[in-house]
This record gives C-alpha cells, structure tokens and sequence, in this order.
C-alpha cells in the first residue's frame, strides 16, 4: 500500500513544490493539503494519515503546535518538518519528529527523510540497532567493506538555513544521540546535526571521550568529577547549566586510568 501523505504549508508554491517532489515517489500517495495548523488538525481527525509534511511558521496555528497535538493521537501519523528556519529544530525533534528539512532540499534529502518517517514505529521511543545502522549509512557514503575510516577531522558542519557553519571541536562541550542525529552542547546554546554519536566520534579528536551510550564529552570541558558509591562518576561540564553526565561504571575505570586517577 502507498503511505498516505499530507502536507502542510501555508504558500501555495511551496506546497506545489513538495506534491511535485513527492510524484517522484510511487511508494507515497499525497491525499490532503492544509494551508494552516487548523485545517490540518481538521484533517488530520477525519482521515488516518501515514505522513505529514509540516512546515512551522503558519497562521492558525504553528506546526510545532500542531505535531504537539498530534502526540496525543491513537496512531499518529510521522511528522517531517519542511521550514524555511533551522531554529526550531531542537523543539522538532524534542516533539518526536522523524526528519526535519530546512528549504530549500532536493528529492534526494526528502527521499531519505521518508525512508526515516515509514521505517519508524508509531510507538517507537528508543531506536533499534538495526535503525541506526540504517541513519548512519545515510549520512556517510560507503565504498566497500576495506575502507578505511577517515581521519578525525576537528570540525564539524552545522547546517544554520542555506549556510552551513563548521564549528571547532573546541567549542563542542558534549554530544548527546538524537535518534539518528546527534546535539551539540555549546558554551550558550545547543544545536542539532546530522551525525549519530559514533559518527562524532569518528570524526572528533582525542580529547573526547565516550562516557556511555548517549553521551560524548569534550574532556578539556570537565569541571569536576565526583564519584558515587557505585565505583562509576558524575562528570561537571563547564557550559553555563553545568550540566552534570554520569559516567558508566565500565567507563569509570578507563578515564580514571586515563586521568591517571
């Protein structure tokens, strides 16, 4: 069956732009269009819709608050944000989103963002190995099973609209997992890329280090370390919340041992 599409945007040719785009794929059916947040949740109630495409500055209502009430639905459909601002990106994803695509992208970068949204479970709260596997081969080419993993690099590209911005390792406090996609926490703010954690990791240098599953820190950032009674660590990061990250216990002993500890 073709997954049922509808999409969302208040500007007539951007809606043109998006049905066209999605004509290029025979596995997805566009079935509505909504020009603001209310005639969206309109439709959305009468009709059982496998995707959205959401853009979030509209009138009656912003996506962002549409796909909140979205959450409280039997069978919600998979969200994608298609917006012109990449500042909302942390509350898109916060809000359970599959993909969010800053315009102007191309067929190939919606391609992927609807392999995410139909390859997601509905009540999916924690991503599969196999999932992530799948994220990370979307983001990194492939050229055969002897190829070597490149060098780590230092900097990493955040996209911020049609600029993208490298920011220095140095500025990097932590790393969070995003499903897919990864949070940099700097000095004042904390912004979204494209990357799993293990691709940071691959990408950073070696000053940083990978305290568990779901976080990776910038050792040159760490405040204090205070243990617990369990043999493992609390970690003190130096951004302004002083963001506290525990420390497996496995992880403990060999930063110890790094730390000479």
């Amino acid at each position: 069956m073709r997954a049922r599409c509808l999409i969302v945007d208040d500007e007539a040719p951007a809606r043109a732009e998006l049905r066209y785009l999605l004509s290029q794929f025979d596995h997805v059916q566009v079935v509505g269009e909504a020009t603001n947040g209310e005639e969206a949740l309109t439709l959305l109630r009468s009709l059982d819709y496998d995707i959205v495409l959401l853009d979030v500055r509209m009138p009656g209502g912003t996506g962002l608050e549409v796909a909140s009430e979205l959450r409280t639905s039997a069978k919600p459909p998979r969200v994608i944000f298609t917006t012109a601002y990449p500042d909302y990106a942390v509350e898109a994803f916060d809000l359970e989103a599959a993909d969010y695509l800053v315009k102007p992208f191309d067929e190939d970068r919606l391609g992927r963002a609807l392999a995410r949204a139909l390859s997601a479970g509905a009540d999916d709260d924690a991503e599969a190995p196999a999932e992530r596997s799948s994220h990370r081969s979307m983001h990194r080419p492939t050229h055969g099973a002897t190829h070597r993993p490149p060098e780590p690099l230092g900097r990493i590209p955040v996209q911020q609209g049609d600029r993208t911005v490298l920011v220095d390792d140095s500025a990097v406090i932590y790393a969070t997992a995003a499903r897919g996609y990864s949070y940099l926490q700097l000095a004042g703010e904390r912004v979204l890329v494209s990357f799993t954690l293990n691709d940071l990791e691959r990408r950073l240098a070696g000053h940083f280090f990978r305290v568990h599953r779901s976080h990776l820190v910038n050792l040159d950032h760490v405040r204090e370390l205070i243990p617990d009674f369990k043999g493992a660590l609390v970690l003190v990061m130096g951004d302004h919340q002083r963001t506290r990250i525990e420390v497996s216990r496995r992880k403990a002993r060999e930063l110890r041992s790094m730390l000479g500890m």
